[in-house]
């Protein structure tokens, strides 16, 4: 793998503390209907491939019957949005995507009887498309990447006085709402907690989180640096869109162009502001991984139980990524138990 391909960061980065997330989120979801956590998948064949004593994978593929995680951050921000407008006209809810998080605005607005419009860039997984049609939202379809989608989309929500923009990135001016989805996202790692603890097991050696804008690798820095597990953390992005990446070897946030990737929930350009400090000093290291790579690695989860799309088969892709020279500085021997976050199920 070209050393362009890794970033790693200088000695410090789990040293880094953060303030806590809330626990309001997990609470709220334990109320939800249909709500379960997500497996924990103990995978030993991977465990001996990558030389770890244990390989662990967090199962996303189905979220209150939704194919993702996003669900955690979209109904926990409808919520604290709700909330704060009570009395006045239900909001229409707005928001841009590459695929899932879109899905869950449109999956929630409608249980909840809302309206959504979701702007999504030409060339977003069809099969979500089709979803956020299903799911009775009005959808708009851009000739352009996600970082114009998003732009259109906080138009549509800026032109009609009841709309909401409900997004998963923040910049400056836009960051309340974000930072509610980050908090969503605590549940699942609040989930992985307690199914280590079942196992005996204290916390990882290694976490692996897929990243577009970084919002997901937030809250999993949020909860380790937040807690001083000292626990390493590798975020993975698509080859074709690695936009954090290249901020942090520029050391400031950058805009990169992005690419077709099969990878739709990583192709994104630009970080979010947000995550941008969280990610720039709580993470160890971040990789860029190929389609090919993804691919190898859902098929082979697919082969041992686990129903990973791209996005989520990215983690593996990125652990089996990890040169030799690097695996000491992230905790990786013999001795060492991973969690691959996998965020989406297998189209």
């Amino acid at each position: 793998m070209p050393s362009t391909d890794l970033w790693l960061a200088a000695p410090g980065a789990r040293s880094w503390t953060c303030p806590p997330a809330p626990s309001a989120p997990a609470a709220f979801h334990a109320g939800l209907p249909g709500y379960a956590p997500t497996p924990l998948h103990d995978l030993p064949a991977l465990a001996a491939e990558c030389g770890v004593r244990r390989v662990l994978v967090k199962d996303e593929s189905a979220r209150f019957g939704l194919p993702a995680f996003k669900a955690l951050g979209v109904s926990y921000a409808i919520h604290r949005v709700l909330g704060e407008r009570t009395g006045g006209p239900a909001p229409e809810l707005v928001a841009a995507t590459d695929g899932n998080h879109g899905w869950a605005v449109a999956a929630f607005a409608r249980r909840l009887g809302l309206r959504a419009q979701i702007v999504v860039p030409r060339g977003a997984d069809p099969r979500a498309v089709a979803a956020i049609h299903a799911e009775q939202a009005a959808v708009t379809v851009l000739d352009g990447d996600y970082d114009a989608a998003v732009r259109r989309a906080a138009a549509e929500a800026d032109s009609r006085l009841a709309a909401v923009l409900v997004q998963d990135t923040a910049w400056p001016g836009y960051t309340r709402i974000p930072q509610w989805i980050v908090d969503g996202y605590s549940t699942l790692l609040v989930e992985i907690d307690a199914q280590l603890a079942a196992l005996g097991e204290p916390a990882p050696a290694l976490v692996v989180t897929p990243m577009g804008v970084g919002s997901l690798a937030q809250a999993v820095v949020t909860h380790h640096r937040g807690r001083g597990t000292g626990t390493a953390l590798l975020g993975v992005e698509a080859d074709t869109a690695a936009c954090v990446l290249a901020s942090l070897v520029a050391g400031r946030p950058c805009t990169v162009p992005t690419g077709a990737t099969e990878m739709h929930g990583l192709n994104c350009g630009t970080p979010s502001a947000l995550a941008w400090p969280y990610l720039r000093d709580g993470l160890d290291a971040v990789v860029a991984v190929s389609d090919g790579r993804s691919a190898a690695a859902g098929r082979d989860l697919a082969a041992l139980g686990v129903p990973a799309g791209p996005c989520g088969a990215a983690s593996l892709a990125a652990l089996r990524s990890v040169p030799d020279d690097a695996r000491a500085r992230l905790g990786l021997d013999a001795r060492s138990t991973v969690v691959l976050l996998s965020t989406e199920a297998a189209r």
